[in-house]
């Protein structure tokens, strides 16, 4: 039950994503549901494998490396699944920054 709730707000914050960032489209709710758990797959399998090997390049870099990551591996994911796209890097970076935010504050709501 707790992993459908988290799907649902990560759902919901790729919702709120696509509504605030132009360039960043969802063709409709399935297409954010796969999404979702796509987005929920790669980060718990490929990022951590790739934070490790960027780890130097990332304490270099004060964590700038880490966030790259982040930004690469959202743009990566919208080149996977149909009806989901990001036109630019640059809408990729502010995506990132935004559904960080946004799914951080929804799970701190709900855990309340």
């Amino acid at each position: 039950m707790k992993l459908l709730g988290r799907l649902l707000i990560n759902v919901f914050a790729l919702l709120i994503v696509e509504y605030l960032v132009p360039g960043f489209v969802l063709a409709d709710f399935w297409t954010a549901v796969v999404a979702a758990v796509v987005i929920g797959v790669v980060n718990t399998f490929i990022k951590p494998i790739l934070q490790l090997i960027a780890l130097p390049i990332t304490l270099l870099t004060f964590g700038i490396a880490a966030f790259l990551i982040n930004v690469l591996l959202l743009w990566g994911t919208s080149k996977f699944i149909p009806g989901f796209t990001i036109d630019s890097f640059s809408t990729a970076l502010i995506a990132s920054m935004v559904l960080a935010l946004v799914s951080w504050s929804l799970h701190k709501i709900a855990s309340e």
